[in-house]
């Protein structure tokens, strides 16, 4: 019985309503949210939206070494393959993250890239989206060393960049001479 009449009190100490009158507002504040969310979207239909938007979160898997054309496709545009992400040449995976780095996501444009220069630089031109970090300052460098630790910190590495893959055209014609 104390613990009841503590709850009566405290109710009516920082509501400065009866406890039948703060109970019945809520209760009434409750059903007017059923109902209102109703008139937008029926439940069928935003179950249905939910699932279709849904991103089924993989295990990261490493890729090894690849070039920078190789990296392209993996920027979300395709659901079924991983969002991955290039700093300083080591290829994170930021599919856990696809609300930031996903098509639609304020650094989208990051995804399927080495995106080093762009984030010493905080810039979001595209022409500063490379991994060439010559001719950045001390401060430049000691941001994209701060992103490249929260990158280390959050996200699995799962390959490295290469400048560029050796042909195995030329290597496949060599040997059938």
């Amino acid at each position: 019985m104390a613990l009841y009449t503590t709850i009566t009190d405290a109710i009516t100490e920082y509501s400065g309503l009866s406890p039948t009158a703060f109970f019945t507002i809520s209760a009434m504040m409750v059903v007017v949210y059923k109902i209102v969310s109703t008139m937008f979207v029926a439940a069928d239909d935003y179950v249905a939206v939910k699932r279709e938007q849904q991103f089924t979160l993989r295990e990261p898997v490493q890729i090894g070494s690849i070039s920078e054309e190789e990296l392209r496709p993996y920027n979300g545009s395709d659901p079924n393959k991983p969002l991955l992400m290039a700093i300083k040449g080591k290829i994170y995976d930021v599919s856990r993250s696809r609300m930031f780095y996903g098509p639609g996501g304020p650094y989208a444009l990051f995804a399927g890239r080495d995106a080093s220069r762009a984030l010493a630089l905080m810039s979001f031109e595209p022409s500063d989206l490379t991994g060439d970090i010559s001719g950045l300052s001390a401060s430049e460098l000691e941001v994209l060393e701060d992103w490249e630790a929260k990158f280390e910190e959050k996200y699995v590495k799962v390959g490295e960049l290469v400048s560029e893959r050796p042909s195995t055209t030329t290597e496949d014609a060599t040997k059938e001479d």
